[in-house]
């Protein structure tokens, strides 16, 4: 039997090939424009795409031989999951690979924010000593609103544990016992809004939580309260958000994650009290060795018709 033929579309840790290159004839075509991947598809069994590749519909009905689609991490908002289902085209990814890497990224946020390392940073690079004006406050005693408490969610609540926070959490695919299982007491979202001094974020960008904090929902907020993204863009409304902190509604936000990536220097990137990095949250050494092997082994068992770990379509 010939080999399958494989297409990695962004750039992936090398140990992937170790476990496709036995079964596969894998080309590396990391950074492909939207244009020429629409050009080759049609030769490939299976697709590997990080958060940059658009797996749109016209690229799926190009796709004649393709099985299936592999996205090496956790969101699938790139991949036009409907059109897969028609085409029947399966989607997998590697949800757990990066899980422990995001949380930990939330707490080095929630940090910066909360203690001013940014600012710190920049100003002692500019000659400036501004100890007095960068005065912070402290996590332990502090009420922290989680909102989806999934793997990550669980995770930053059993580090946030560590600091001596009262955890609080919301998740309506999860029962109470769950909830209170991963360290948090359970709680509505409005109620979150109302007890949170810093709220993080865990949950997929879908039609139901898109502009999930709005103008509205922000007025149900403490005022002073800090925001933590490391989710996806487009959960908090980010014209709202740069009311919210120009009001003093919210003291802060620490943000991995944008609209629009990247975003170019924005009301909301250049706010004196926004910390923002380049959606860096998976990127660690160990994460992307994780996401790669995970990766890699579900597409084979998706094109031997195995049974699948972590099948979305």
């Amino acid at each position: 039997m010939s080999k399958y033929k494989i297409m990695i579309s962004d750039s992936l840790d090398q140990s992937a090939r170790a476990i496709l290159d036995h079964k596969a004839d894998v080309v590396d075509r990391a950074g492909i424009s939207a244009e020429d991947i629409l050009k080759e598809i049609g030769e490939y069994n299976a697709l590997i795409v990080r958060g940059r590749t658009k797996v749109t519909k016209e690229l799926l009905s190009a796709a004649s031989e393709l099985k299936v689609v592999g996205r090496a991490g956790v969101g699938v908002d790139n991949i036009d999951l409907a059109a897969a289902k028609e085409n029947g085209i399966k989607v997998v990814n590697s949800p757990t690979a990066t899980s422990n890497a995001v949380a930990e990224h939330t707490i080095a946020l929630m940090l910066a924010l909360i203690r001013n390392v940014t600012l710190g940073d920049s100003g002692i690079k500019a000659g400036n000593w501004e100890k007095k004006a960068l005065q912070g406050i402290e996590l332990s005693g502090k009420t922290l609103g989680i909102i989806g408490m999934g793997r990550i969610g669980a995770r930053v609540a059993e580090i946030a544990k560590i600091f001596n926070m009262q955890i609080i959490g919301y998740d309506p695919f999860l029962s109470d016992e769950i909830i209170s299982e991963r360290n948090a007491k359970p709680t509505e979202m409005d109620q979150l809004f109302e007890q949170s001094d810093l709220i993080s974020l865990h949950l997929p960008l879908t039609k139901d939580t898109e502009n999930l904090l709005n103008d509205t929902t922000f007025e149900k907020m403490k005022k002073g309260v800090r925001l933590i993204c490391a989710a996806r863009g487009g959960i908090i409304n980010e014209n709202a958000l740069v009311n919210a902190l120009n009001s003093g509604k919210v003291a802060g936000a620490a943000l991995d994650v944008f609209e629009n990536e990247p975003p170019g220097l924005t009301d909301l990137v250049t706010h004196k009290n926004v910390v923002a990095t380049p959606h860096i949250g998976a990127q660690t050494a160990e994460a992307q060795v994780r996401a790669a092997k995970d990766i890699a082994e579900e597409i084979l068992n998706a094109l031997e018709d195995k049974p699948l770990r972590w099948q979305i379509v």
